[in-house]
């Protein structure tokens, strides 16, 4: 469920970069839309500027510039001006409209001033001979005739935007905080769900809610992974239990085979050479044996079927014993030599005893059949940061780079070169992978620094 907290900070970056943006995108507009309805400038400072631009003549008029002329006919703007002493137009433009007044009274003047006349908008500038009024059309300009501010208001307007400004953005993160709640609340089983599917548990969601058809689609992919994987496990059993059945059947003619090659072979009446012969049927049926144990084990560790009882072993005692058994055999082509430190005596693993010694076994097994003309086997035992690792090695053959990549990597490792009668196989390696993959471990193989064939066991040590 690492996803739900990302979720939620990539829902609140949407949000405040979308409320920055959407700031921002007002601020441009509200300007852009100022300066489109301002072309023509302000009313009130082009009534300033048309009362500066009347003059009195020489011969007693006035006269408007020919450039504020200009600029109040492209705003179909008109004006006049009234005397201060008698309150009469004493001038006014050509296009002065027919309804509009050429006297006023204060109260006329206070009411033009403060709003319209005759439904003009007009606006008033401050002239040498009197008041000028500037009219502009009655559709143009909307003004609000009483307003009026508080102070205090108008002082505090900077901190009262902030706070409603901050005020929007709350009122948008708490929508944006309880919508997003309830989605993600509908996604967390979704989640769950997808989470436990690898791990083959079976999935039922509620279909309900605005992930029903989502929820739908997970709890059929869980009833289809079940059935595929009820498939297998019944094909897995009946491959192990054929294996085994085979084992069983092959067993017992070849405990006979074995045993009357083995009454030939020490029958003295017998040629020499019918003896010979009886001694190679004996021994290619041990390997036969063998192998059959080996395969029905590997059988077994890979379907899950052979149990592994763990218990504090001392891997050093139990891979001392391993070795101690080959060499009471007496193989005199095939030295073990214990490289073990003398001060290391324990070394504490969770293990099955049976399982881990046959895994040790298995290495040493291993070095003497690739190496039938003979090589020195190093065994030892080292703890490491809180590791045991078990190493067993030779001086034999060895192998070349594509092999121990082949070993490293495959599940499963099988070889059979062109000579049938020297068959080689790797099923002991691939037993000793399974058994330390069982006991949570790892297996690297790699040429040895005496020249031959390494295997380094490595288990997690415990006190």
């Amino acid at each position: 469920m690492k996803s739900i907290p990302k979720l939620i900070r990539r829902f609140l970056g949407l949000l405040v970069l979308s409320s920055f943006l959407l700031l921002v995108f007002n601020i441009l507009a509200i300007a852009i839309i100022g300066i489109q309805q301002n072309k023509g400038g302000s009313p009130w400072l082009m009534a300033s500027q048309t009362a500066k631009a009347i003059t009195v003549q020489k011969s007693g008029d006035y006269k408007l510039s020919s450039e504020m002329t200009e600029k109040l006919v492209q705003n179909k703007a008109w004006a006049i001006l009234i005397d201060n002493e008698s309150h009469k137009v004493i001038w006014h433009t050509d296009n002065l409209p027919e309804e509009i007044p050429k006297e006023y009274t204060l109260s006329d003047i206070v009411s033009l001033t403060r709003g319209y006349l005759k439904d003009y908008p007009t606006f008033t500038g401050k002239g040498a001979a009197g008041l000028t009024v500037v009219g502009f059309p009655k559709t143009s300009y909307w003004k609000h005739m009483y307003n009026s501010w508080d102070y205090d208001f108008i002082a505090q307007l900077p901190q009262i935007v902030l706070c409603v400004l901050a005020g929007n953005i709350l009122i948008i993160f708490l929508i944006y905080f309880f919508a997003n709640t309830k989605l993600i609340k509908s996604l967390k089983p979704l989640l769950e769900g997808i989470q436990d599917l690898p791990e083959e548990k079976g999935v039922y969601l509620p279909e309900k809610g605005v992930m029903s058809e989502i929820a739908a689609n997970i709890n059929r992919t869980s009833e289809v992974l079940k059935g595929k994987n009820n498939q297998l496990k019944k094909k897995d059993t009946a491959r192990a239990n054929w294996i085994a059945g085979v084992s069983h059947d092959i067993r017992t003619p070849l405990s006979m085979v074995m045993g009357y090659a083995g009454q030939l072979e020490e029958d003295i009446n017998l040629p020499l050479d019918t003896r010979k012969k009886a001694s190679v049927i004996r021994h290619q049926s041990e390997r036969m044996k063998h192998l059959i144990q080996d395969l029905n084990l590997a059988s077994k560790l890979e379907y899950n079927m052979q149990p592994v009882n763990l218990e504090n072993i001392n891997a050093v005692t139990i891979v001392r014993q391993a070795v101690v058994d080959f060499l009471n055999l007496g193989l005199a082509e095939h030295p073990i030599i214990w490289t073990t430190k003398e001060d290391i005596n324990l070394c504490m693993i969770a293990g099955d005893k049976a399982l881990f010694k046959r895994a040790i076994a298995n290495l040493i097994q291993n070095a003497i059949n690739h190496n039938e003309e003979g090589c020195c086997i190093y065994v030892s035992v080292e703890e490491k940061q809180g590791h045991c690792l078990i190493k067993v090695e030779d001086d034999g053959i060895g192998a070349d780079k594509n092999t121990l990549i082949s070993l490293n990597n495959a599940p499963h490792y099988m070889v059979c070169d062109e000579n049938t009668t020297e068959q080689r196989h790797g099923l002991g390696l691939l037993i000793v992978k399974q058994i330390i993959a069982a006991h949570q471990g790892s297996v690297k193989i790699e040429n040895s620094s005496y020249g031959g064939f390494s295997v380094e066991i490595d288990l997690k040590q415990i006190h």
